[in-house]
């Protein structure tokens, strides 16, 4: 049981760096060429995913079609796939387009605050002092990355900083509309419906399809975003959960931008400030100090003594 769960553990931390490095696929493909365009990768990345998804949920008995059927599942699960999926990945990749994957990765980071916030409104959660001072921290990083740390200047534009927070936004959604759904449906079919519904509404939005360049280079990087960057480490990171707490997840999830990051740095020489290290790794630690439940850790201690 113990080999089993280090096992999962590595292979949810290798699924947050796979999903880290995704960002990096995109952005080689938008260098390739001015004509690959975030809606065409947010396109085709959710349709084939999806399907996949969803062939994989059938073969394995788990009747996605009974999800679809269901008036309510429905309206849930397709709810999920155009204001929880299209903007988490779609808005990234705009980001990806106009800045970098570690830009994009960090301000979609910054997600949980956004559950936070719909916890307290709507669900009258009590903040811990904890939780006020992740907040703040966040903000703080966040204003290094945007201004490198000068009140009277932008170093990110509005037009990242929007999109970058609308993806973040997406991640609220992305983890709160399906909870329900989730009880009693199996979250491959979930996220195959939702990744197929919101696929299929952006090729509504826009069913141009682009001159692509004759580069094998494309359907490479392609694959990478469909494979490495979502097939694989969803399912790695979803046979985790059986092994791992959520809180352990939680705080894998850092490999994620920190992955993106050093990608961005080695691969396409991005150069980053000491104040735009300071401010990323203040991100990655408010995020990780929200997530942090002390009546978690010390149940994980005394399982781990018995």
């Amino acid at each position: 049981m113990k080999n089993k769960k280090r096992l999962w553990t590595f292979l949810a931390a290798l699924a947050c760096v796979f999903w880290g490095i995704s960002g990096l696929f995109a952005k080689g493909l938008f260098n390739i060429s001015s004509q690959i365009t975030p809606i065409w990768i947010s396109q085709v990345r959710m349709i084939v995913s999806g399907v996949l998804l969803l062939i994989f949920a059938q073969v394995t008995g788990k009747k996605p079609m009974k999800t679809v059927t269901n008036k309510k599942d429905a309206i849930t699960v397709f709810s999920y796939g155009l204001l929880g999926l299209l903007p988490v990945q779609f808005c990234y990749f705009v980001v990806v387009q106009q800045a970098n994957a570690s830009i994009a990765t960090i301000l979609q980071f910054v997600g949980p605050f956004f559950v936070m916030i719909y916890m307290v409104i709507f669900e009258h959660q009590v903040l811990r002092k904890l939780d006020v001072l992740a907040a703040i921290v966040a903000f703080v990083g966040v204003f290094f990355l945007a201004t490198h740390g000068h009140f009277n200047e932008l170093s990110l534009s509005p037009s990242i900083l929007f999109w970058g927070f609308l993806s973040a936004v997406g991640v609220a959604t992305n983890t709160l509309i399906p909870r329900r759904l989730l009880d009693h449906t199996s979250s491959i079919v979930v996220t195959g419906w939702g990744l197929l519904s919101a696929g299929i509404a952006l090729f509504i939005a826009h069913p141009v399809w682009p001159q692509l360049p004759a580069n094998m280079n494309i359907f490479w990087l392609m694959l990478g975003v469909i494979v490495i960057g979502t097939l694989i480490p969803f399912q790695w990171m979803m046979g985790a959960l059986r092994y791992i707490q959520p809180s352990t997840a939680t705080l894998l999830d850092a490999f994620e931008p920190v992955s993106a990051t050093i990608g961005s740095v080695i691969i396409f020489g991005l150069v980053m400030a000491p104040i735009d290290w300071i401010g990323s790794v203040m991100i990655i630690l408010a995020v990780l100090a929200l997530s942090w439940q002390p009546n978690e850790a010390k149940q994980l201690k005394e399982e781990q003594k018995e």
